[in-house]
Protein backbone atom coordinates (compact mmCIF):
# COMPACT_ATOMS: atom_id res chain seq x y z
CA UNK A 1 0.00 0.00 0.00
CA UNK A 2 1.26 3.46 -0.86
CA UNK A 3 2.35 5.80 1.92
CA UNK A 4 0.03 8.67 2.77
CA UNK A 5 1.12 11.81 0.95
CA UNK A 6 -0.32 15.30 1.08
CA UNK A 7 -2.90 15.39 -1.75
CA UNK A 8 -2.84 19.18 -1.61
CA UNK A 9 0.94 19.60 -1.88
CA UNK A 10 0.88 20.74 -5.52
CA UNK A 11 -1.61 23.52 -4.86
CA UNK A 12 -0.64 27.05 -5.70
CA UNK A 13 -1.92 30.02 -3.67
CA UNK A 14 -5.00 31.48 -5.29
CA UNK A 15 -6.40 34.99 -5.23
CA UNK A 16 -7.05 35.98 -1.65
CA UNK A 17 -10.58 36.13 -0.28
CA UNK A 18 -11.54 37.09 3.24
CA UNK A 19 -11.43 34.52 6.04
CA UNK A 20 -13.37 34.87 9.27
CA UNK A 21 -12.75 32.30 12.01
CA UNK A 22 -15.71 31.87 14.33
CA UNK A 23 -16.26 29.48 17.26
CA UNK A 24 -19.51 27.72 16.38
CA UNK A 25 -21.05 25.03 18.57
CA UNK A 26 -17.66 24.19 20.07
CA UNK A 27 -15.74 24.13 16.79
CA UNK A 28 -13.36 26.66 15.25
CA UNK A 29 -14.89 27.31 11.84
CA UNK A 30 -13.21 29.16 8.96
CA UNK A 31 -15.70 31.02 6.77
CA UNK A 32 -14.39 32.35 3.46
CA UNK A 33 -16.00 35.07 1.39
CA UNK A 34 -18.19 36.90 3.91
CA UNK A 35 -16.62 40.28 3.15
CA UNK A 36 -17.09 39.76 -0.58
CA UNK A 37 -20.82 39.05 -0.44
CA UNK A 38 -22.73 41.58 -2.58
CA UNK A 39 -24.58 44.08 -0.41
CA UNK A 40 -27.87 43.05 -1.96
CA UNK A 41 -27.25 39.30 -1.65
CA UNK A 42 -30.08 37.61 0.26
CA UNK A 43 -29.64 34.00 -0.91
CA UNK A 44 -26.33 32.41 0.09
CA UNK A 45 -24.90 29.12 -1.14
CA UNK A 46 -22.49 27.35 1.21
CA UNK A 47 -19.62 25.14 0.05
CA UNK A 48 -18.44 22.77 2.79
CA UNK A 49 -14.76 21.78 2.50
CA UNK A 50 -13.58 18.48 4.01
CA UNK A 51 -9.81 18.10 4.28
CA UNK A 52 -7.63 14.96 3.82
CA UNK A 53 -6.27 12.67 6.54
CA UNK A 54 -3.25 14.13 8.38
CA UNK A 55 -4.18 17.63 7.22
CA UNK A 56 -6.20 20.46 8.79
CA UNK A 57 -8.81 23.07 7.88
CA UNK A 58 -6.22 25.65 6.84
CA UNK A 59 -5.09 23.33 4.04
CA UNK A 60 -8.41 23.94 2.29
CA UNK A 61 -7.84 27.71 2.07
CA UNK A 62 -6.67 27.64 -1.54
CA UNK A 63 -9.73 25.62 -2.56
CA UNK A 64 -11.94 28.23 -0.90
CA UNK A 65 -9.97 30.97 -2.68
CA UNK A 66 -10.42 29.34 -6.08
CA UNK A 67 -14.10 28.60 -5.64
CA UNK A 68 -15.24 31.89 -4.12
CA UNK A 69 -13.06 33.99 -6.44
CA UNK A 70 -14.33 32.14 -9.52
CA UNK A 71 -17.93 32.52 -8.41
CA UNK A 72 -17.54 36.22 -7.62
CA UNK A 73 -15.85 36.86 -10.97
CA UNK A 74 -18.66 35.02 -12.75
CA UNK A 75 -21.36 36.83 -10.76
CA UNK A 76 -19.72 40.21 -11.40
CA UNK A 77 -19.57 39.48 -15.13
CA UNK A 78 -23.22 38.45 -15.14
CA UNK A 79 -24.30 41.57 -13.25
CA UNK A 80 -22.22 43.81 -15.52
CA UNK A 81 -23.77 42.36 -18.66
CA UNK A 82 -27.34 42.37 -17.35
CA UNK A 83 -27.24 45.59 -15.35
CA UNK A 84 -29.12 43.88 -12.49
CA UNK A 85 -28.04 43.59 -8.86
CA UNK A 86 -26.76 40.23 -7.67
CA UNK A 87 -28.94 38.62 -4.99
CA UNK A 88 -26.83 35.43 -4.81
CA UNK A 89 -23.61 34.95 -2.85
CA UNK A 90 -21.21 32.10 -2.10
CA UNK A 91 -19.27 31.31 1.05
CA UNK A 92 -16.96 28.38 1.77
CA UNK A 93 -16.64 26.74 5.18
CA UNK A 94 -13.90 24.54 6.63
CA UNK A 95 -13.35 22.97 10.04
CA UNK A 96 -10.95 20.42 11.47
CA UNK A 97 -12.01 16.81 11.20
CA UNK A 98 -12.00 14.83 14.43
CA UNK A 99 -8.50 14.16 15.81
CA UNK A 100 -7.01 16.64 13.34
CA UNK A 101 -5.66 20.18 13.62
CA UNK A 102 -7.03 21.98 16.67
CA UNK A 103 -8.94 18.81 17.63
CA UNK A 104 -5.92 16.48 17.74
CA UNK A 105 -6.12 13.99 20.60
CA UNK A 106 -3.90 11.10 19.52
CA UNK A 107 -1.53 11.52 16.58
CA UNK A 108 -0.96 7.76 16.26
CA UNK A 109 -4.69 7.19 15.69
CA UNK A 110 -4.43 9.00 12.35
CA UNK A 111 -1.82 6.56 11.06
CA UNK A 112 -2.41 3.37 9.07
CA UNK A 113 -1.78 -0.29 9.94
CA UNK A 114 1.68 -0.16 8.41
CA UNK A 115 2.59 2.74 10.69
CA UNK A 116 1.67 0.67 13.73
CA UNK A 117 -1.94 1.71 14.36
CA UNK A 118 -3.93 -1.48 15.14
CA UNK A 119 -7.30 0.32 15.03
CA UNK A 120 -6.71 2.07 11.70
CA UNK A 121 -10.03 1.05 10.13
CA UNK A 122 -12.07 2.15 13.14
CA UNK A 123 -10.14 5.38 13.61
CA UNK A 124 -10.45 6.35 9.95
CA UNK A 125 -14.15 5.55 9.78
CA UNK A 126 -14.72 7.47 13.01
CA UNK A 127 -13.14 10.56 11.46
CA UNK A 128 -15.20 10.17 8.30
CA UNK A 129 -18.60 9.59 9.89
CA UNK A 130 -17.74 12.10 12.62
CA UNK A 131 -17.21 14.75 9.96
CA UNK A 132 -20.63 13.92 8.53
CA UNK A 133 -22.28 14.32 11.93
CA UNK A 134 -20.36 17.54 12.65
CA UNK A 135 -21.35 19.01 9.28
CA UNK A 136 -25.00 18.16 9.84
CA UNK A 137 -24.94 19.88 13.22
CA UNK A 138 -23.22 22.96 11.81
CA UNK A 139 -25.83 23.06 9.06
CA UNK A 140 -28.43 23.57 11.77
CA UNK A 141 -26.75 26.58 13.34
CA UNK A 142 -24.40 28.24 10.82
CA UNK A 143 -26.93 30.67 9.38
CA UNK A 144 -27.82 31.95 12.84
CA UNK A 145 -24.19 32.60 13.72
CA UNK A 146 -23.44 34.40 10.45
CA UNK A 147 -26.65 36.28 9.68
CA UNK A 148 -28.93 35.89 12.68
CA UNK A 149 -31.06 38.91 13.62
CA UNK A 150 -29.09 41.06 11.22
CA UNK A 151 -26.19 41.38 13.63
CA UNK A 152 -23.78 38.58 12.70
CA UNK A 153 -20.42 38.99 10.96
CA UNK A 154 -22.05 38.35 7.59
CA UNK A 155 -25.08 40.59 8.08
CA UNK A 156 -26.10 42.64 5.06
CA UNK A 157 -25.03 46.31 5.13
CA UNK A 158 -28.36 47.04 3.49
CA UNK A 159 -30.20 45.53 6.44
CA UNK A 160 -31.89 42.83 4.37
CA UNK A 161 -32.35 39.31 5.69
CA UNK A 162 -29.93 36.67 4.44
CA UNK A 163 -30.44 32.93 4.38
CA UNK A 164 -28.33 29.96 3.38
CA UNK A 165 -30.55 28.19 0.86
CA UNK A 166 -28.12 25.73 -0.73
CA UNK A 167 -25.36 23.43 0.47
CA UNK A 168 -22.60 21.77 -1.59
CA UNK A 169 -19.73 19.65 -0.27
CA UNK A 170 -16.22 19.14 -1.64
CA UNK A 171 -13.90 16.69 0.06
CA UNK A 172 -10.42 15.39 -0.68
CA UNK A 173 -9.15 11.89 0.24
CA UNK A 174 -10.51 11.31 3.77
CA UNK A 175 -12.75 14.27 2.97
CA UNK A 176 -13.76 12.54 -0.26
CA UNK A 177 -15.08 9.60 1.78
CA UNK A 178 -17.03 11.97 4.04
CA UNK A 179 -18.39 13.85 1.00
CA UNK A 180 -19.90 10.60 -0.26
CA UNK A 181 -21.37 9.81 3.14
CA UNK A 182 -22.76 13.32 3.66
CA UNK A 183 -24.56 13.22 0.32
CA UNK A 184 -26.27 10.00 1.40
CA UNK A 185 -27.04 11.31 4.90
CA UNK A 186 -28.16 14.93 4.66
CA UNK A 187 -31.09 16.07 2.46
CA UNK A 188 -29.98 19.71 2.62
CA UNK A 189 -26.68 18.90 0.87
CA UNK A 190 -27.80 18.53 -2.73
CA UNK A 191 -24.49 18.36 -4.61
CA UNK A 192 -20.94 17.29 -3.97
CA UNK A 193 -17.45 16.70 -5.31
CA UNK A 194 -15.69 13.57 -4.05
CA UNK A 195 -11.98 13.92 -4.85
CA UNK A 196 -9.93 10.69 -4.55
CA UNK A 197 -12.60 9.34 -2.20
CA UNK A 198 -14.46 6.04 -2.08
CA UNK A 199 -18.15 5.10 -1.66
CA UNK A 200 -17.31 1.56 -0.47
CA UNK A 201 -15.35 1.77 2.78
CA UNK A 202 -15.48 -1.98 3.44
CA UNK A 203 -13.96 -2.95 0.10
CA UNK A 204 -11.37 -0.16 0.20
CA UNK A 205 -10.24 -1.15 3.71
CA UNK A 206 -10.19 -4.87 2.95
CA UNK A 207 -7.94 -4.17 -0.04
CA UNK A 208 -5.71 -2.08 2.21
CA UNK A 209 -5.54 -4.99 4.67
CA UNK A 210 -4.44 -7.26 1.82
CA UNK A 211 -1.67 -4.87 0.79
CA UNK A 212 -0.63 -4.44 4.43
CA UNK A 213 -0.44 -8.25 4.78
CA UNK A 214 -2.51 -8.28 7.96
CA UNK A 215 -2.78 -11.74 9.52
CA UNK A 216 -6.56 -11.37 9.70
CA UNK A 217 -6.55 -11.17 5.92
CA UNK A 218 -3.76 -13.57 4.93
CA UNK A 219 -4.95 -16.39 7.21
CA UNK A 220 -7.75 -17.25 4.77
CA UNK A 221 -7.47 -14.81 1.91
CA UNK A 222 -9.81 -12.30 3.51
CA UNK A 223 -12.79 -14.64 3.98
CA UNK A 224 -13.06 -13.88 7.70
CA UNK A 225 -11.59 -10.35 7.70
CA UNK A 226 -14.99 -8.71 8.13
CA UNK A 227 -15.84 -9.21 11.78
CA UNK A 228 -12.22 -9.76 12.80
CA UNK A 229 -10.32 -7.63 15.35
CA UNK A 230 -9.15 -5.40 12.49
CA UNK A 231 -12.70 -4.83 11.21
CA UNK A 232 -15.05 -5.56 14.13
CA UNK A 233 -18.78 -6.22 13.90
CA UNK A 234 -19.52 -2.78 15.36
CA UNK A 235 -17.64 -1.18 12.45
CA UNK A 236 -19.66 -3.24 9.99
CA UNK A 237 -22.79 -1.87 11.62
CA UNK A 238 -21.49 1.68 11.30
CA UNK A 239 -20.79 1.11 7.59
CA UNK A 240 -24.38 -0.06 7.10
CA UNK A 241 -25.55 3.18 8.71
CA UNK A 242 -23.30 5.72 6.96
CA UNK A 243 -21.40 4.31 3.97
CA UNK A 244 -23.15 4.34 0.55
CA UNK A 245 -22.35 0.73 -0.30
CA UNK A 246 -23.22 -0.42 3.22
CA UNK A 247 -26.52 1.49 3.16
CA UNK A 248 -27.62 -0.08 -0.12
CA UNK A 249 -26.12 -3.58 0.06
CA UNK A 250 -24.81 -4.20 3.58
CA UNK A 251 -22.03 -6.79 3.49
CA UNK A 252 -23.58 -8.46 0.46
CA UNK A 253 -22.48 -8.35 -3.13
CA UNK A 254 -23.25 -5.31 -5.24
CA UNK A 255 -25.87 -6.14 -7.83
CA UNK A 256 -25.07 -4.22 -11.00
CA UNK A 257 -28.16 -5.63 -12.75
CA UNK A 258 -30.76 -5.94 -9.98
CA UNK A 259 -33.99 -7.85 -10.45
CA UNK A 260 -37.37 -6.12 -10.38
CA UNK A 261 -37.97 -6.69 -6.64
CA UNK A 262 -34.39 -5.64 -5.89
CA UNK A 263 -34.87 -2.47 -7.93
CA UNK A 264 -37.96 -1.67 -5.84
CA UNK A 265 -35.96 -2.12 -2.63
CA UNK A 266 -33.10 0.03 -3.89
CA UNK A 267 -35.42 2.67 -5.34
CA UNK A 268 -36.91 3.34 -1.92
CA UNK A 269 -33.44 3.86 -0.46
CA UNK A 270 -32.24 6.02 -3.34
CA UNK A 271 -35.40 8.15 -3.20
CA UNK A 272 -34.89 8.82 0.50
CA UNK A 273 -31.16 9.51 0.19
CA UNK A 274 -30.12 11.07 -3.12
CA UNK A 275 -33.08 11.85 -5.35
CA UNK A 276 -32.36 14.96 -7.44
CA UNK A 277 -28.77 15.33 -6.24
CA UNK A 278 -25.61 16.09 -8.23
CA UNK A 279 -22.37 14.08 -7.92
CA UNK A 280 -18.91 14.70 -9.30
CA UNK A 281 -16.34 11.93 -8.71
CA UNK A 282 -12.72 12.81 -9.47
CA UNK A 283 -10.18 9.98 -9.26
CA UNK A 284 -6.52 9.47 -10.08
CA UNK A 285 -5.80 6.70 -12.54
CA UNK A 286 -2.47 6.01 -10.80
CA UNK A 287 -3.77 6.42 -7.23
CA UNK A 288 -2.43 3.57 -5.08
CA UNK A 289 -3.76 4.77 -1.71
CA UNK A 290 -7.43 5.08 -2.74
CA UNK A 291 -7.43 3.18 -6.04
CA UNK A 292 -10.36 3.65 -8.37
CA UNK A 293 -11.02 -0.09 -8.41
CA UNK A 294 -11.93 0.02 -4.69
CA UNK A 295 -15.21 1.74 -5.53
CA UNK A 296 -15.50 0.74 -9.20
CA UNK A 297 -18.18 -1.92 -8.79
CA UNK A 298 -20.35 0.43 -6.73
CA UNK A 299 -19.89 3.15 -9.34
CA UNK A 300 -20.82 0.72 -12.10
CA UNK A 301 -24.08 0.00 -10.27
CA UNK A 302 -24.60 3.69 -9.49
CA UNK A 303 -24.16 4.90 -13.07
CA UNK A 304 -26.18 2.05 -14.58
CA UNK A 305 -29.08 2.78 -12.22
CA UNK A 306 -29.00 6.55 -12.78
CA UNK A 307 -28.82 6.13 -16.55
CA UNK A 308 -31.37 3.32 -16.63
CA UNK A 309 -34.02 2.06 -14.24
CA UNK A 310 -33.54 4.99 -11.82
CA UNK A 311 -33.35 7.68 -14.49
CA UNK A 312 -36.53 9.25 -13.13
CA UNK A 313 -34.65 9.92 -9.90
CA UNK A 314 -33.05 12.91 -11.67
CA UNK A 315 -29.59 12.29 -10.25
CA UNK A 316 -26.65 13.80 -12.12
CA UNK A 317 -23.26 12.12 -11.99
CA UNK A 318 -19.86 12.83 -13.49
CA UNK A 319 -17.31 10.07 -12.98
CA UNK A 320 -13.89 11.16 -14.20
CA UNK A 321 -10.62 9.26 -13.93
CA UNK A 322 -7.46 11.26 -14.69
CA UNK A 323 -4.78 9.06 -16.33
CA UNK A 324 -1.37 9.12 -14.68
CA UNK A 325 -2.59 11.11 -11.68
CA UNK A 326 -1.83 9.68 -8.26
CA UNK A 327 -3.26 10.47 -4.85
CA UNK A 328 -3.56 14.21 -5.34
CA UNK A 329 -6.00 17.01 -6.08
CA UNK A 330 -4.50 17.61 -9.50
CA UNK A 331 -4.85 21.04 -11.20
CA UNK A 332 -7.06 19.50 -13.90
CA UNK A 333 -9.29 18.08 -11.17
CA UNK A 334 -9.49 21.50 -9.55
CA UNK A 335 -10.57 23.09 -12.82
CA UNK A 336 -13.27 20.46 -13.23
CA UNK A 337 -14.44 20.97 -9.65
CA UNK A 338 -14.69 24.75 -10.06
CA UNK A 339 -16.78 24.31 -13.19
CA UNK A 340 -19.07 21.80 -11.48
CA UNK A 341 -19.61 23.97 -8.40
CA UNK A 342 -20.30 27.08 -10.48
CA UNK A 343 -22.71 25.16 -12.72
CA UNK A 344 -24.48 23.79 -9.65
CA UNK A 345 -24.89 27.18 -7.99
CA UNK A 346 -25.81 28.81 -11.30
CA UNK A 347 -28.70 26.39 -11.68
CA UNK A 348 -30.27 27.51 -8.40
CA UNK A 349 -31.69 30.73 -9.76
CA UNK A 350 -32.70 29.46 -13.20
CA UNK A 351 -36.46 29.20 -13.51
CA UNK A 352 -37.64 25.78 -14.57
CA UNK A 353 -34.19 24.25 -14.23
CA UNK A 354 -34.07 20.66 -15.47
CA UNK A 355 -31.45 18.24 -14.19
CA UNK A 356 -29.05 17.31 -16.97
CA UNK A 357 -28.53 13.76 -18.14
CA UNK A 358 -25.72 11.86 -16.40
CA UNK A 359 -22.24 12.41 -17.81
CA UNK A 360 -20.54 9.07 -17.46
Amino acid sequence: MAETNNPLAAAQPGPSVSKTTIPIAGLQVDVYGLAELPDAATSIACLWLHHPRLRRKEDMAYVADEMVSAFNASATATVSSSGSTSARGLIAVAFDQRNHGSRLVDKAANEAWRQGNPTHAQDMFGAVSGTVVDTMHLLDVLEGYLFGAGGGPGASPAGTDRQIDSHVVLGVSLGGHSAWQLLFAEPRVTAGVAVIGCPDFMNMTQDRARLSKLHTFTVDGGLSFMGSKDFPRALIGACKKYDPKGILFGTGEISTQPSGPEQDRLRALLDSRIRGKRFQILSGGADKLVPYHAGEKFLEFFKDAIGGWYKDGHVYVEDRVFPGVGHEFHPEMRQAAVRFVLDTIGSLDVSGHVVASPKI
